[in-house]
């Protein structure tokens, strides 16, 4: 059994997308970021960056954060989703990266700056609205001649589709009229059942074959303490 505790960020969305596609058992613990239940003890002592996602293995008792950590460790647990063979890992690990250290970073400060900065500073956004698009556009070359991101489908997919998704929001007010690869590619994914129920956690229309929600934030807290 996976406890995952998250909330419905883009990063928050990738483990519960990958623990449906893998079909193993997981409990939702709502962490509400904009309440600061990060800042608690008991989430501090499972991630002392205060940061959505987390997950704890019962299986195993190993306790883990950041997404990315997270969606490895869950495929090779599984052997899924994960290449084993060395090249065909390298591109999944190289793809996975681009979104760690681009893709979320970029996109989250065009949000940011768009949305939540005490000032309008224009500069800041037009910075990271042009390299979103930037990014957009790698990802439309890279989608140009592959099906998925890194050939077939994997964590690397995963990792990326929330972001892209969230790039379309009012949010960050963004069109993929200008991607059509990565327009392909989210219609793609978003077929896919798991990344539907994986996507609508901590909503009414989450409904999972293999997660449950923890009941009230009292609950979840507690059983952190456990």
């Amino acid at each position: 059994m996976i406890d995952l505790y998250t909330y419905t960020t883009p990063n928050g969305r990738k483990p519960a997308i990958l623990l449906e596609e893998l079909a193993l058992p997981y409990t939702l613990h709502k962490i509400d970021i904009g309440k600061g239940d990060q800042f608690s003890p008991e989430f501090i002592a499972i991630n002392p960056n205060s940061k959505i996602p987390a997950i704890r293995d019962r299986n195993t008792n190993l306790t883990l954060f950041e997404s990315g950590a997270i969606l490895i460790y869950l495929a090779e647990k599984t052997g899924k989703l994960l290449p084993i063979e060395p090249a065909e890992r390298a591109r999944v690990m190289e793809w996975l990266m681009f979104q760690m250290a681009s893709v979320g970073p970029m996109f989250g400060q065009l949000g940011h700056f768009r949305n939540a900065a005490p000032e309008t500073l224009p500069y800041a956004i037009s910075r990271y609205h042009n390299e979103t698009l930037r990014l957009l556009g790698v990802l439309d070359r890279q989608l140009a001649s592959n099906p998925y991101i890194a050939g077939d489908y994997s964590i690397a997919d995963i990792a990326t589709y929330p972001w892209v998704v969230a790039a379309t929001t009012p949010y960050l007010g963004l069109s993929l009229s200008e991607f059509p690869k990565v327009q392909r590619w989210v219609e793609t994914m978003q077929a896919r059942p798991a990344v539907q129920t994986g996507m609508a956690i901590m909503t009414p229309a989450f409904h999972s074959n293999y997660g449950t929600v923890q009941p009230s934030p009292t609950e979840e807290l507690a059983t952190m303490r456990q």
